[in-house]
């Protein structure tokens, strides 16, 4: 079981594990309902969707490297909030990041908590941030909106850990690359507890 708080636990064998690359997921994850999206929002949107249907998870966990100059590199933060940071059309007298006569607010909150995680904001969008400057959101990564927002659209749980790999400052590329490989153990240390875990599919 995976247990996210005293309220939540989910079997590992009904969990679906979203990251955008392989190298994020590493060894750890081989064996369970792993799906790798590729990059971006498109990607994204269009490979859980199908996932979704195919599999009909009971939780959706999507697993992945951030920016922060928030929080520490090597930290897992929990995001219980997303902004689709790319979307503005206040030219058009809507509010930023505001998705024009959706109905969805400009911040998007739907996730779960983990116990013992801070919790963040992240901001999605298409380019790879290198001057993060904004305070609206203090992750930024370009996956996580579409996911939860596919998430609370088909009512499915949906927890969201992110491992800050840089700090979305100018060595921002250059730590990424070496920080994301270590984040498949940080993740597996916080969700299998139990040697059970690590080998139920």
């Amino acid at each position: 079981m995976i247990k996210i708080n005293t309220e939540a636990q989910y079997p590992v064998s009904e969990t679906l594990f979203v990251f955008a690359l392989d190298s994020e997921a590493g060894k750890a994850f081989d064996g369970k309902n792993k799906l790798v999206t590729g990059i971006g929002k498109v990607n994204a949107a269009i490979e859980l969707t199908r996932e979704i249907h195919f599999r009909k998870p009971k939780l959706i966990i999507n697993l992945g490297s951030a920016g922060s100059k928030s929080f520490r590199k090597g930290e897992v933060v929990c995001c219980t909030k997303f902004i689709q940071r790319d979307m503005d059309v206040r030219g058009l007298g809507f509010s930023l990041y505001e998705t024009p006569l959706s109905g969805i607010p400009p911040v998007l909150e739907y996730g779960l908590q983990m116990n013992g995680l801070e919790e963040g904001i992240c901001g999605s969008g298409d380019s790879f941030e290198m001057n993060h400057s904004e305070t609206d959101y203090n992750i930024v990564d370009m996956e996580a909106y579409p996911l939860a927002l596919i998430a609370k659209k088909e009512n499915i749980p949906f927890l969201c850990l992110k491992y800050i790999s840089d700090d979305a400052g100018s060595d921002a590329a250059d730590d990424w690359a070496v920080q994301v490989h270590l984040a498949s153990e940080a993740f597996k240390k916080l969700l299998f507890t139990e040697d059970s875990d690590l080998h139920q599919n």
